[in-house]
């Protein structure tokens, strides 16, 4: 198994990156049932506080269940872990739309420290019944994200979450919902505590942009992450109009965008922190203007 980690300061807080290569996948018969089992015997995983697990081997043909099952099963060795990231992986390894995943529905109970999720990868994501008193983060990367796990999170019971950030991709890797889905997502969901929001990595995002900005959601959080979509100039005007009505905003999150170059010097000049970096051009094609969200295949 290979490995990487970071120490910070030398106070025992460390994060250690575990994935295994094509040779010990491929040759030595190593996966996501082997996974957890040598996790657990490393020397350093007694310290560590955050644990990221990269490619299993085979992501595209074989799901993390057993990594989740595991780790369910061994609950009370996994009590140090506040931070989790499953899925972290490169195109070279898998692309992000055909990562297999799994279902977290037991995930929630087995680990109550835990502080942030973040998965990538949407093939095969269930999160069933969510509920997490101490949860603070929850980050989704995919390509696509399905509207039964938008429900799940719409449904969700998590009074401390903090931060959410979906990248809720296109129809053609997996998002099967529509304006709407947000919509109701927004209007419904309960998070109290919540300062981030991000709805990103749209094809759909100045509709998005809409549906957020009239959300409850704007007069609570600070950071607000519109960003690795087809944001144009549609969206880019109703941003210019609604910010400056909330002054708890200190940063807007717009990087990757179809916006005009007027229109991004506008929106760089509102009197917060504001990113409008990565301007792409759409593509003309037959007559057919084309955007690309960021992060699809």
């Amino acid at each position: 198994m290979k490995f990487s980690m970071v120490e910070e300061d030398n106070i025992n807080i460390s994060k250690q990156t575990f994935f295994y290569d094509y040779e010990e996948y491929d040759e030595q018969g190593k996966g996501a049932a082997t996974m957890i089992g040598e996790i657990m015997e490393s020397e350093q995983f007694p310290h560590l506080k955050e644990l990221v697990i990269g490619n299993w081997g085979g992501a595209y043909e074989v799901d993390c269940q057993e990594i989740i099952n595991d780790i369910v099963a061994n609950a009370e060795k996994f009590s140090h872990i506040q931070k989790l990231f499953i899925g972290n992986m490169g195109f070279e390894d898998c692309e992000v739309s055909w990562i297999m995943q799994g279902d977290y529905s037991e995930l929630w109970e087995a680990m109550p420290q835990l502080k942030e999720l973040t998965i990538k990868g949407s093939m095969g994501l269930e999160l069933g019944d969510i509920c997490h008193k101490e949860l603070e983060e929850l980050t989704i990367i995919c390509g696509g994200l399905p509207k039964d796990v938008i429900q799940s999170i719409q449904k969700a019971e998590l009074p401390k979450l903090k931060k959410l950030l979906l990248y809720i991709g296109i129809e053609d890797y997996g998002f099967d919902g529509d304006v709407d889905t947000i919509k109701n997502l927004l209007e419904q969901a309960d998070f109290p505590a919540l300062t981030y929001l991000g709805i990103t990595n749209s094809e759909i995002q100045d509709e998005l942009t809409k549906v957020v900005l009239d959300s409850k959601f704007m007069g609570q959080v600070s950071t607000l992450d519109l960003s690795n979509g087809t944001l144009t100039d549609k969206g880019g005007a109703l941003l210019l109009e609604k910010i400056p009505a909330w002054s708890n905003i200190k940063k807007l999150d717009l990087h990757y965008n179809y916006l005009s170059d007027d229109m991004a010097e506008k929106l760089g000049a509102l009197p917060i922190e504001v990113d409008v970096s990565e301007q792409e051009e759409a593509e003309e094609y037959h007559g057919e203007i084309y955007m690309n969200a960021m992060l699809t295949e």
